[in-house]
């Protein structure tokens, strides 16, 4: 069953690439926003007269934390009435029209094989809200493999915060890979190219085939080639979970 929709107001807002900015939307007709790490909002927008036209969902880049505040990472997108909307009209104070949550793009009750996360742009969000979790909640977990495909290093959302939460929790391997930028010879650990030659190189270290679940967020592009690409590795296709963009 849907959620009502309720208002919600716009009480920070960040530049955090040249194209990306976060937004902290608080409920306050809510005393804490209960939500499962993975999970979206859809925002209904002054854009146009009809509803499917107005909608746009977005997952939520923050983590449960018993307040009534989330925060949402969006990119701006060229000619998207959305996203022109968001950046142009939107400051601190506005107030928008808010439904959620949805979705079941979650983890597992039970962590019990490796997880690889797979992402691309503000495809990163969902997997910042669960590796926060994971780490608050102290949730017991394998081997967890967060792979953000970006074009250039200032196009790497969360860079900092996601080191240092590799350094946090056990068995969390944060790998960035750079598709516009060419590899630094003094920097061994840094990967140049896209995410697939990432997942593909883990899963063929080992002898047998390491029971892992896969969660896909991205463009349809990269799903699409993921799906493909993991299933031809021997994978099941009950073992990949996808939250689509576009």
């Amino acid at each position: 069953m849907l959620q009502p929709w309720q208002t919600g107001k716009i009480i920070r807002i960040e530049q955090e690439a040249a194209q990306t900015r976060r937004f902290w939307i608080q409920l306050p007709a809510m005393g804490s926003f209960d939500f499962k790490p993975g999970q979206f909002v859809t925002l209904d927008l002054p854009i146009h007269e009809k509803l499917n036209k107005r909608i746009r969902s977005y997952s939520i880049a923050s983590w449960p934390d018993s307040t009534n505040v989330i925060e949402l990472v969006i990119v701006l997108l060229e000619g998207g009435a959305g996203t022109n909307y968001l950046f142009n009209e939107v400051t601190v104070g506005s107030e928008l029209t808010v439904r959620g949550p949805q979705g079941i793009f979650t983890l597992p009750d039970a962590i019990e094989k490796d997880l690889f996360f797979i992402c691309t742009g503000t495809g990163i969000a969902p997997f910042r809200s669960m590796s926060h979790h994971i780490l608050n909640c102290n949730i017991a977990h394998k081997n967890i493999f967060l792979i953000f495909g970006c074009r250039h290093f200032d196009d790497c959302l969360y860079r900092q915060e996601l080191t240092e939460l590799a350094e946090k929790i056990p068995c969390f391997h944060y790998i960035p890979t750079f598709s516009r930028e060419k590899a630094d010879p003094a920097n061994p650990l840094m990967r140049t190219g896209y995410v697939h030659a990432i997942y593909e190189e883990l899963c063929k270290s080992q002898d047998a085939l390491r029971p892992a679940n896969f969660f896909l967020c991205g463009w349809k592009n990269m799903i699409d080639e993921a799906k493909e690409r993991i299933q031809a590795l021997g994978y099941d296709r009950k073992s990949i979970h996808q939250e689509l963009y576009g």
